[in-house]
């Protein structure tokens, strides 16, 4: 291709970018891709016809694709109508209280101790949360389970053991292993500790129970094929995932260890699985702490065909809190998280990282819940809140309802049993008790998370929000500017296995004045944490006087009474109403609408109910976007009420609320009505909160496809109000149509810093880009904001299908943005109807909202779409602008373009083969983009157990193409009477063979490879197609013909929306001039045929383009261009 015009390089696009029903182009290189592209080489070449002979080809071709019809139909609706049937399903539980046998018999103060599990059951029963569960009782596994994953030589080991009394033995036995006591009842409670996390993890993949929780010890994570460690004998998550894969059948499970010890027994059992991710945050100190092993590092991904699924964050200081864990979270985690979409998640649920302890898209989340790292942990020596295990787990079960949270470590006892109860809890279904506030996240958190990115953002599509800088040769000017991050491995431990190990006093030990410290903060932090169960989860007001207003002299008008009649019929079909609370409806009062509006804006819509029809219809053209009736302030006043009344009860009484209202609000300005809106309810809302109940800090999120302006108007000095807006912007030119809608307006006076605007600047947005805009922006700021109520202007015209919006959110992500919501604030969460037009549409959108917050659980079609490179931008824009209000926002720093890592080296324990090291290589070419994706799958492999294509047999014209048809021709030739000769050598009529495509790209792969030579792959579509006319008969895209600025002729464009000609930007780049006055993107290339998209900042390649290109194609050739797009295959979605 030649050049394009603009000033910088093509950016990396995404298939976010495509429209949903334009067959995407192949990027792979086909046989018969080969044979249309070597027609199109030949004849660009050659300037000749086509032989009859390949015309014959193409015809023939062109009839066998009729005959062949892919059709992919999706329903966007289906998951949304078989959530009907899906409500919160029980929890289940199981512990066993004769595990409290396993005990240390020469060491009382032994930390693995009884008393670990005791403390657990107490407190979940204190608070009532046992009898909520369905309880199974404890089996034990069977030693063919147990050889899933473990050599057999530690089910004799352990069985020797049993019920032996010889207490001199049991522990000479101990010493051999590391941080090992053995009890004579040890191998019957693990085989019962295994046998129940399998069970657990059975009941909840076949459906019978949504979740479960297996409070079990002895814990399992460390325990190693061939040798028990770290107080575990068999590694009970490993081998329940295990029976999911074989027994169950699934492909991806997400195996989450927050235990603060590293779980290295369960990364080496999966190290190489690409049907399982395995995900620990744990303290390592660069190695210095236990179990002190290389594998523990951030550049350990796996091996194999598991090469990226294992991810290390390793803690390299003491102290990490809250903050910390939450940036993992939303940085790392969940995006990660939201791609993979596992079936199952598994919590290995340690809680030694908590306050107090000394050690610090899925079809299963398996959790091993070590609590070790939680607030007072003497080995854990980290400060996580119990509470903060509680929104970690909300945030998984936003991502797949299949969770499974089994214990692991936590040794402060009334740290542990908080954190755990706290989980517990969460399970049930109830919202996660709010947080103190979070903080900023350590500067020793963001390298571990850029790190982590960096060695994984060539294997995951979603780490791809930090730039790059060269490392290599002389520093690019371009990379000055950039803050950067060094990417490092940091080696300072010894991983020399000891002959015997210390089974006595082999444990930290705090001072009598750190447990009384420990002691109060956790005293204070119990008295603090509000457990309150509401009466009811989820309040809901809808009153029929909203019916009301209605657009007489346009009865079609997309704002109309139907819009929430149909929500209201929904919830009754889905029998919801019986579930949630109804609420009375109340009318605002003058004196509450005048909070938010002036006494002139008010007086203008009282005297709606005395105007005329008529004058009513005049009215209207004073203003934008709207329309009057005599009874719309007696409708817009109820529906600011039923908001207020929301509010009122919400913060009385707990729990959340949906607010099924009309007209919409956001729209409206303290002094004019606006975008059909005519009171702002959440704005009055939010005030409303402020004054009348004493709340300081009141969190407004608006993903209403518009940009709420008058809500932002009317809060934008008050740093009481945080408002965030999620919208599409197109640079201005999408309504509101203001400046005031981009990321650079961020407040004014006190408050500036708290309005956040995320504006699109593209349409086509889905649900990968709205959760990448909560994972990167929403979520991290507010937990640091810490809201004590959220309201949600919960417009749902950015749903697809909406007439106006141009995206494609689904109604389930709509869901999930409310279940990740519900876990602040303590759950008080208000959501207020704003707009959304396509009825449908927005039943089904505030029905999965509604289900979120009443905790059910909620599907999603797994569809790995990358983010769209546009949204990247605005979420880097954004957090490039915010960044120095919300300290949450500090993890945009610029990573190296080249491999700076050296192979992992050998790690005691993890076998890494030199085969697995190679697919374990780095490849800087290989990015998350459609683009470099594209490139990597431009592979031609040759493989001994398949023949090389005959060269001899080739077309008519004599070109090998390696088509099908070929052998047919083939046939025909030789069975003729007739042959032709051999040249012989020497010949003077001996040509040398041409060279194919297919030659050329075999010869040159490795280059490609290497990144010395690289294929540019255009977009499918672009929105700014749908611009184009119709070509004109009379226009012809001859050659040869200059620039209407200059005499330049070879590297000339044409402007596909004016047809003027100019050059490009290796010459004076005049057609880059014309575009930036006359804003036409579109330019088509008369050297090679390209179209290029300003806008897009990418080359374009669509079938409502080959007009042109054939027009181009048959000035320079004298012969039209093969039609080679897939118009047979219907794509419905």
């Amino acid at each position: 291709m030649s050049s394009p015009p603009p000033q910088q390089p093509q950016a990396r696009r995404s298939a976010g970018d495509s429209k949903k029903n334009t067959p995407p182009a192949s990027n792979i290189v086909t046989r018969n891709g080969a044979r249309k592209a070597k027609i199109q080489t030949r004849a660009m070449s050659s300037g000749a016809k086509p032989s009859a002979s390949v015309a014959s080809v193409k015809r023939r071709a062109q009839q066998k694709k009729k005959h062949c019809v892919d059709t992919v139909l999706r329903d966007h609706y289906q998951i949304a109508m078989d959530s009907k049937t899906k409500v919160k399903g029980p929890t289940g539980f199981v512990t066993e209280p004769r595990m409290a046998e396993h005990r240390c018999l020469w060491d009382d103060n032994y930390p693995e101790c009884p008393e670990r599990l005791t403390s657990v059951i107490n407190r979940c029963q204190e608070l009532g949360l046992i009898e909520q569960c369905k309880q199974f009782d404890p089996r034990a596994a069977t030693k063919e389970e147990l050889n899933t994953m473990h050599s057999q030589s530690v089910f004799e080991l352990l069985e020797t053991t049993h019920q032996n009394q010889d207490l001199q033995y049991l522990e000479e036995v101990s010493s051999r292993y590391d941080a090992i006591y053995i009890h004579p009842s040890t191998h019957e409670l693990a085989l019962l500790s295994a046998g129940s996390t399998i069970d657990m993890v059975d009941r909840i993949v076949s459906g019978e129970i949504q979740n479960g929780a297996a409070f079990v010890r002895p814990p399992g994570h460390h325990a190693m094929r061939a040798e028990p460690c770290g107080y575990c004998f068999y590694n009970n998550v490993a081998i329940a995932a295990k029976h999911a894969i074989d027994k169950r059948g699934l492909n991806r499970i997400l195996i989450v260890d927050w235990d603060v010890h590293h779980g290295q027994a369960t990364q080496q059992m999966f190290y190489d699985e690409p049907r399982v991710v395995y995900f620990s945050i744990h303290r390592y100190e660069h190695g210095a702490f236990w179990p002190n092993l290389r594998q523990s590092d951030f550049h350990y991904t796996g091996c194999g065909r598991g090469t990226g699924h294992t991810f290390n964050v390793p803690l390299n200081k003491t102290g990490m809190a809250d903050a910390d864990y939450i940036a993992i979270w939303t940085q790392l985690l969940l995006p990660m998280a939201l791609e993979y979409q596992p079936e199952l998640i598994i919590i290995s649920a340690g809680y030694d990282a908590a306050v107090g302890c000394p050690e610090f898209s899925p079809q299963l989340i398996v959790v091993s819940a070590g609590y070790d790292a939680a607030l007072g942990d003497e080995k854990g020596e980290m400060e996580v809140t119990p509470a903060c295990y509680a929104h970690l787990l909300n945030m998984l079960m936003s991502v797949c309802p299949s969770v499974c949270v089994v214990l692991e470590g936590g040794y402060c006892l009334p740290s542990l049993a908080e954190g755990a109860a706290l989980t517990l809890r969460t399970l049930l279904g109830h919202s996660p008790p709010a947080l103190e506030k979070t903080g900023e996240p350590s500067d020793e958190i963001r390298d571990t998370i850029l790190n982590c990115i960096y060695a994984h953002k060539q294997h995951w599509r979603c780490y791809n929000y930090q730039h790059t800088y060269s490392t290599d040769g002389v520093p690019n000017v371009c990379d000055r500017a950039k803050q950067k991050h060094t990417v490092s491995v940091r080696w300072e431990g010894d991983e020399t296995r000891l002959e015997r190990f210390l089974t006595r006093d082999c444990y930290p030990v705090q001072d009598n004045e750190t447990k009384r410290k420990i002691m109060e903060r956790l005293n204070h932090l119990r008295l603090v944490t509000d457990l309150t169960i509401p009466q009811h989860a989820v309040n809901y007001i809808f009153d029929q006087a909203m019916l009301k207003h209605k657009n007489i002299c346009e009865p079609g008008h997309v704002e109309c009474p139907e819009r929430i009649q149909r929500i209201h019929e929904r919830h009754r079909d889905f029998g919801l109403l019986e579930r949630v609370h109804q609420l009375n409806a109340r009318t605002a009062t003058d004196e509450e609408i005048l909070a938010v509006h002036t006494v002139k804006h008010l007086n203008r819509l009282k005297e709606l109910a005395s105007t005329k029809l008529r004058d009513l219809n005049n009215q209207k053209e004073q203003f934008d976007s709207v329309y009057f009736h005599p009874d719309s302030l007696e409708s817009a006043a109820v529906a600011t009420g039923c908001v207020l009344q929301m509010v009122d009860t919400v913060l009385s009484s707990g729990g959340a609320g949906v607010c099924v209202v009309r007209p919409p609000g956001h729209h409206a300005d303290d002094d004019l009505p606006s975008g059909f809106c005519l009171l702002n309810n959440v704005a009055a809302a939010a005030t409303h909160a402020v004054h009348n109940h004493g709340l300081k800090r009141v969190m407004i999120l608006d993903w209403d496809v518009h940009h709420g302006n008058g809500t932002q108007r009317i809060t934008y000095g008050d740093n009481k109000i945080l408002y965030m807006s999620i919208h599409r912007y197109d640079h201005g030119s999408f309504f509101p149509h203001s400046k005031d809608a981009d990321h650079t307006a961020v407040g004014e006076g006190r408050g500036e810093g708290f309005n956040v605007n995320i504006p699109w600047n593209k349409r086509g947005m889905g649900d990968a880009e709205y959760m990448a805009a909560f994972t990167q922006i929403v979520l991290p700021i507010a937990y640091e904001y810490n809201p004590s109520l959220v309201l949600v202007s919960a417009g749902f015209d950015a749903c697809v299908g909406d007439p106006l919006g141009g995206c494609a959110v689904s109604p389930e992500c709509y869901g999930r943005m409310t279940q990740l919501l519900r876990a602040l604030a303590g759950g008080r969460v208000v959501l207020g109807l704003e707009g959304g037009y396509n009825i449908t549409s927005i039943s089904h959108a505030c029905t999965q909202c509604t289900k979120a917050l009443l905790g059910d659980p909620l599907s999603h079609h797994y569809d790995n779409t990358p983010v769209n490179p546009s949204a990247v931008d605005t979420i880097n824009d954004v957090i490039a602008t915010h960044k120095k209000y919300w300290k949450s926002l500090k993890f945009q720093l610029a990573l190296p373009a080249e491999n700076v890592l050296e192979d992992p080296l050998p790690s005691r324990g993890l076998t890494i083969t030199e085969e697995d090291r190679s697919e374990m290589s780095f490849d800087s070419s290989k990015t998350q983009d459609d683009t470099i994706e594209a490139l990597a799958s431009l592979t031609i492999k040759m493989d001994t157990s398949i023949k090389s294509p005959d060269v001899s047999v080739k077309c008519s014209d004599g070109i090998h193409c390696g088509t099908d048809d070929e052998d047919q021709e083939h046939s025909k030739n030789t069975s003729s009477e007739t042959s032709i000769p051999e040249p012989q050598a020497g010949s003077s009529n001996s040509e040398p063979p041409k060279e194919t495509l297919v030659d050329y790209l075999a010869a040159n792969m490795q280059a490609i490879v290497d990144g010395e030579m690289f294929a540019v792959i255009p977009l499918p579509w672009c929105p700014h197609i749908d611009g184009l006319s119709e070509l004109p008969s009379d226009v012809k895209f001859e050659q040869g013909l200059k620039c209407s600025q200059c005499d330049e002729r070879s590297e000339v464009w044409v402007c596909l929306h004016c047809y003027i000609r100019a050059c490009g930007r290796s010459v004076n780049a005049h057609m880059e001039s014309h575009y930036a006055s006359s804003s036409h993107p579109l330019v088509l290339s008369l050297s090679d045929l390209s179209v290029w998209c300003y806008e897009c900042d990418a080359y374009v390649d669509n079938p409502r383009l080959f007009p042109a290109k054939d027009n181009a194609h048959f000035h320079k050739f004298n012969e039209h261009m093969p039609y080679c797009y897939r118009s047979d295959t219907l794509h419905m979605e």
